[in-house]
């Protein structure tokens, strides 16, 4: 229907315009001189525009659409239906520090060349000028902080100091002509940072334990409806994700016995999993066993002819001190609508430097080198490297699917990904026990999600889980609980994902070899699974 098109591409630059950091996400630099703009009326105003949109969008009929514009268009209302959501009823800007760190978008500027340098310092320094006036409006904006968040948000803050004491100066030495506009708003941006942090460590002083972090189950459910897109109920979800987790139990006492020539038993597990353990990396090693692990991962996919492989540059390197805390590994790829060639970041953050030797050792043995090289294969290939390759190279009538991607999609992928690569032999045995191992925290994850945030589930409590039936070590489930606190939702898309779309590679077509079906997957973006059933027709 032409007038959707216009409509959309509207919409699109009005939440592009009103978001400066999805903006940057997204690769439209048009905004990259600006921070979020979240004082109460700038929200009000944003909040009038989606529903506005959502008004708009409710006029025309999708069922007159082609496929991908009725696709477009359901993505585009569930964008618009999640940011009034967050916006006016999780209202995380008003109690999570996290969301008001600057240092991920400071980091877009300096780590990737998209564009003359002269040209992003002068954007960084609209940034750097801006930081004083966002940490008030968020000091103005914050109560009840719960403690937890206080505390990860003074290392993130003071990472985002570092990056601009230690790695601005080398980018500003390439054009010292912008020395006076940039270094005064460096000197100002550092002083307000310190401000803050000094405003944070106040509270944890004070001794308040802030608000629960926990969503309560009426908020969580809903905000699970936004972040999944799908039909499945809550309970359903946690009666699943427990089923799997009895049915790869029992899977992965029959590899530890394979492995040791035990019996299948639990005890089995834990000699298997402690003789793969005891060789592992550390500090100093781990970004170089990642980088060897990609190297193998990438020629095993080019070796079984599962998918096409894309040549672009990744980046693996140890994770920047503003994003620590909350997950050891992510993927950074370019946005969607970036236009120069850049490379993909893949980070992996070292045992926290405040950690007890034990716990360092714990982690460690957790991340040993069979987990790095099935923790690889979801970060980067063939998982969510690859995968968002292709996505980036998807094309419409609309830019709707450029706003973000379906973390069920994503992730979903990932894991299948793990699996994918594990069955075929990636890594022999030891892989397979860890892939195995990962499935249980995949699944652990959503039944976590789900009982921290709606039934009070205790710290001893979840603990004991995830080292008893999910075999983890003490370090991994510290730092599983802590990421369940800071985010909700999220740990459910690992397991819901899996299952659509391993379902949808099930379904591959009579004929069809594995790659052209892959192939097939990736060539979409990265859309709710569900629309991806409808545009494979399966």
């Amino acid at each position: 229907m032409p007038e959707f098109v216009p409509l959309a591409e509207r919409i699109v630059d009005a939440i592009l315009e009103a978001d400066p950091a999805l903006a940057s996400i997204a690769g439209d630099h048009r905004y990259d001189d600006r921070l979020p703009d979240l004082s109460p009326g700038a929200v009000t105003e944003r909040v009038t525009m989606l529903r506005d949109a959502a008004d708009a969008l409710s006029g025309i009929d999708p069922d007159l659409f082609d496929q991908q514009d009725q696709v477009d268009h359901a993505i585009l209302s569930a964008v618009i239906e999640r940011g009034i959501f967050e916006l006016t009823d999780v209202r995380e800007h008003e109690w999570n520090p996290l969301e008001h760190n600057p240092g991920p978008l400071l980091h877009a500027l300096i780590a990737r060349p998209f564009a003359p340098a002269e040209e992003r310092l002068t954007s960084l320094a609209g940034r750097l000028a801006a930081i004083p006036d966002a940490l008030a409006t968020a000091r103005a904006a914050l109560h009840d902080v719960p403690r937890l968040h206080a505390e990860v948000a003074r290392g993130q803050f003071a990472g985002a100091a570092s990056l601009i004491r230690n790695q601005l100066p080398s980018l500003l030495a390439e054009v010292p002509g912008l020395r006076p506009a940039v270094e005064p708003a460096m000197q100002a941006a550092l002083v307000a940072l310190g401000d803050f942090d000094r405003w944070l460590q106040a509270r944890l002083d004070s001794g308040d334990p802030g608000r629960d972090p926990r969503l309560g189950r009426p908020l969580w459910e809903a905000r699970l409806w936004h972040t999944l897109d799908t039909e499945l109920p809550a309970a359903e979800i946690l009666a699943r994700a427990r089923r799997n987790l009895v049915d790869v139990g029992a899977q992965l006492r029959e590899a530890a016995a394979e492995l040791t020539g035990g019996p299948e038993t639990d005890d089995t597990v834990r000699q298997a999993l402690g003789r793969l353990a005891a060789e592992h990396p550390d500090d100093a090693t781990i970004v170089d066993l990642a980088k060897l692990t990609m190297g193998e991962a990438t020629e095993f996919v080019r070796e079984h002819a599962l998918m096409t492989l894309i040549d672009d540059p990744c980046v693996i390197e140890e994770m920047p001190e503003f994003a620590r805390g909350v997950a050891v590994a992510y993927c950074d790829p370019p946005g969607p609508l970036e236009t120069a060639s850049l490379p993909t970041f893949y980070c992996i953050a070292p045992a926290p430097a405040d950690w007890p030797a034990e716990r360092v050792a714990s982690f460690y043995r957790e991340y040993n080198n069979h987990m790095l090289r099935n923790l690889t294969v979801h970060e980067a290939m063939p998982g969510h490297f690859l995968q968002l390759a292709h996505a980036r190279r998807f094309r419409s009538a609309t830019r709707v699917r450029s706003l973000g991607y379906s973390g069920p999609f994503v992730e979903g992928w990932a894991v299948y990904a793990e699996e994918l690569m594990a069955g075929l032999g990636f890594g022999g045995l030891p892989v397979r026990l860890q892939q195995l191992k990962m499935q249980l925290r995949m699944s652990l994850n959503a039944v976590l999600d789900q009982l921290v945030h709606c039934d009070n589930l205790s710290e001893p409590e979840a603990m004991a889980m995830m080292t008893g039936l999910g075999f983890q070590e003490e370090g991994e489930a510290t730092g599983k609980w802590q990421r369940a606190l800071l985010t909700s939702t999220q740990l459910s898309t690992y397991f819901v994902g899996y299952t659509e779309m391993a379902g949808i590679a099930a379904a591959r077509p009579f004929g069809a070899t594995p790659k052209a079906w892959h192939d097939a997957m990736l060539a979409h973006g990265s859309p709710p699974p569900r629309h991806l059933r409808y545009l494979l027709g399966v």
